[in-house]
């Protein structure tokens, strides 16, 4: 006899499929049916959070917890309500229940704290570690890491011996601040330490709240002499000075949990290829940068992506740029740390870190916020961009050129 999946099982199903009116229906009926299984209501609360729905995705976590007071999902899906919706002091708590996600591996391996004797090393606490050696490890993705290294002065104020565990690829962006911050790109080359802690737990750690967030990464230039060279690069690429650069990035990484909902394709930012007097400059990587094989639009547009090497160049490209349009990637973090006039481009149900209903963020003043009125509708959101970057110069030209 074929499986019949469960109400609460086709809750999951039809949200993963975007089919948000059905998989709320089919949750409403699991936990109606046994209200006494947190999964129907973890499930259903996933749901409510993807329509928007908060307070009430926030009560059906609330009720699985009740329910099964260890299982880390409900303890995570209410972290990201909770700090949508700006509700921090609890949300902190909530969200290290991260570590406790299955398939998520450790901070730290356990075979590096062996091999270096570091098995006595504490999880920081965020009190003075005076004459110790504090391990800050960029445990999440590029975004976050740009996102929460704002933390470092402070971190460091209380732990001058400070390392940060990081990527390759986040090295160039760390090596840049100000701090000179000692970084190590492989556990092997860990010094001894006495605590360590995630980047992204700093927030938590430091009792952010809404009002209180730090301001982006200090002075974080690219190198002067990669700025030079890129310089005499777009100079040769690019039309005069007189034309507007706008830089794009309109589709994530496709393996990312929520990239459906995040990217779009290229042909979707047509009314900025209308704009005139403007060059569009595809910062994209990826196998989304083969889109850009295919425009055809009145702005010309040159496709950097596959010059770019790392994040040093990436930086350098910015500062060259008059705007920087993108949706939620690591590359709109990295133009807001740099004060790089952005426009955002958000799903409906966005991350947590953007909040409800802003047309700005705290945690970037220079980019603008431009949200999905309801899931999949991009137009308003990608008009009210054109507006951020074109203000009252925008002139659609009829003459498409093809690049």
């Amino acid at each position: 006899m074929p499986f019949a999946p469960s109400d609460s099982d086709l809750c999951e199903i039809r949200r993963r499929d975007g089919r948000l009116d059905e998989a709320a229906a089919h949750g409403r009926r699991a936990v109606a049916l046994d209200p006494g299984d947190p999964v129907g209501w973890y499930n259903l609360g996933v749901v409510l959070y993807d329509r928007l729905e908060i307070a009430a995705s926030i009560a059906c976590e609330r009720r699985a917890i009740r329910l099964a007071p260890d299982a880390p999902g409900p303890h995570f899906e209410l972290a990201e309500g909770l700090l949508l919706s700006g509700q921090w002091e609890e949300g902190w708590c909530e969200y290290e229940w991260r570590w406790r996600l299955p398939g998520l591996p450790p901070l730290i391996p356990p075979a590096a704290l062996e091999r270096h004797g570091h098995t006595a090393a504490r999880s920081w606490d965020g009190r003075p570690l005076p004459g110790g050696t504090l391990l800050l490890v960029a445990d999440q993705g590029f975004g976050d890491t740009i996102q929460f290294a704002r933390y470092l002065p402070m971190a460091a104020a209380l732990c001058p011996n400070l390392v940060v565990a990081c990527s390759p690829d986040m090295q160039p962006v760390i090596r840049s601040l100000p701090g000179g911050y000692r970084t190590v790109t492989d556990w092997d080359a860990a010094p001894p330490f006495d605590a360590y802690a995630a980047l992204s737990s700093l927030p938590g750690l430091f009792g952010t709240r809404p009002d209180t967030i730090p301001a982006p990464l200090p002075d974080l230039r690219a190198e002067a002499e990669r700025v030079e060279r890129w310089r005499e690069r777009l100079d040769g690429l690019l039309p005069p000075r007189g034309y507007r650069r706008v830089g794009l990035v309109w589709a994530g990484r496709p393996t990312h949990g929520n990239d459906r909902n995040r990217s779009l394709p290229l042909a979707r930012l047509a009314p900025f290829f209308a704009l005139e007097k403007t060059v569009l400059v595809s910062l994209q990587k990826g196998p989304a940068q083969a889109e850009a094989a295919r425009y055809y639009g009145t702005a010309p547009l040159v496709d950097l992506g596959p010059e770019l090497e790392s994040f040093a160049d990436t930086m350098a490209v910015l500062e060259q740029l008059d705007h920087v349009v993108c949706v939620d990637t690591a590359v709109a973090h990295l133009a807001g740390a740099m004060g790089r006039p952005t426009v955002l481009l958000l799903p409906y149900a966005p991350d947590w870190r953007w909040l409800l209903g802003r047309g700005g963020t705290p945690w970037y003043p220079t980019v603008t916020l431009h949200r999905q009125p309801a899931p999949g509708r991009w137009d308003e959101a990608i008009r009210g961009a054109v507006a951020a970057v074109a203000g009252s110069n925008f002139r659609a030209s009829g003459r498409p050129s093809r690049r």
